[in-house]
């Protein structure tokens, strides 16, 4: 392949407390509940992680999923929470609105150079840039890496990102320089993804999975679910790869064909996230 027309979807974070979550996403961060599914089993392509119980999917973010770069916050019933490793570095975001919203609740607000650092409940970190937002608000995730240039080459050779920008310790990959950019970073230290480890996810055209899925075969990379069809009751089938980075990091190549027609926003998904946490027999009341 000489080219991967692939579009940023995602990123997944398992949580443990979906009202904290709720809270802060909806109130502080300002995004909306684009999607919300329940599951009574595991995902085929271990999308709650390696879990094989009743799970919810919810998708929040500032727009619609065809134009967007989300969040999807998977929850396990009964579980509440989840080991933090030190894989994920941060989602970056432009808002001239959040800090705002943030003091007015008193939410912690630290600072990191010129950004201001936000921690969700479960500890994932999001960095917020007082400036105009843009079309996307959601500007780039940050994953560490261990080495550097076999993370470049990875990425780069095999999956066909482009570079926008690259230093001695870092380096900043997309599909399309519109896109919400994916930064990778170099640790010092032994990398950990722990128990809360996510997934990135991109869609392709359905016509370039296989050859993709070939190539990574080819180059020994690690394929964690070869081409498996994944159902939603009452929604489209889409087609999924699961594949890890030199790293682990867990990234998903959905086809966009059926995405696209399962990602419609829907009208009713912020009061049926409502109702299932009201429901919810393990969320503290």
């Amino acid at each position: 392949m000489t080219a991967v027309p692939g579009r940023a979807l995602h990123y997944v974070f398992k949580i443990g407390d979906r009202s904290k979550n709720s809270f802060f996403f909806r109130t502080i961060l300002g995004m909306q509940v684009l999607r919300h599914e329940e599951f009574k089993e595991g995902c085929d392509a271990e999308c709650n992680g390696p879990y094989d119980n009743r799970w919810s999917k919810t998708m929040v973010g500032y727009g619609p999923e065809k134009s967007h770069f989300v969040i999807e916050l998977t929850y396990n019933y009964g579980v509440k929470s989840y080991d933090l490793g030190n894989d994920f570095g941060g989602i970056t975001i432009n808002s001239k609105d959040i800090l705002k919203r943030a003091a007015e609740h008193s939410y912690p607000i630290a600072k990191q150079g010129d950004k201001s650092v936000l921690t969700s409940p479960d500890g994932y970190k999001f960095y917020i840039v007082d400036t105009a937002p843009g079309s996307d608000p959601m500007q780039q995730v940050e994953l560490h890496v261990t080495k550097l240039d076999a993370s470049r080459k990875y990425w780069t050779e095999l999956l066909k990102m482009n570079v926008l920008s690259a230093s001695e310790d870092s380096i900043l990959l997309a599909y399309d320089a519109k896109q919400t950019a994916l930064r990778l970073t170099a640790l010092k230290e032994p990398l950990d993804r722990a128990k809360a480890y996510g997934r990135i996810a991109f869609a392709v055209p359905a016509a370039i999975q296989k050859p993709l899925f070939d190539e990574v075969q080819k180059a020994g990379g690690t394929i964690l679910k070869p081409l498996i069809t994944l159902d939603t009751p009452g929604k489209a089938t889409v087609t999924v790869l699961i594949l890890a980075d030199p790293d682990g990091h867990e990234i998903c190549f959905v086809d966009e064909e059926g995405f696209s027609e399962l990602s419609q926003v829907e009208e009713n998904a912020a009061a049926q996230l409502d109702k299932y946490i009201h429901k919810d027999p393990f969320q503290e009341k």
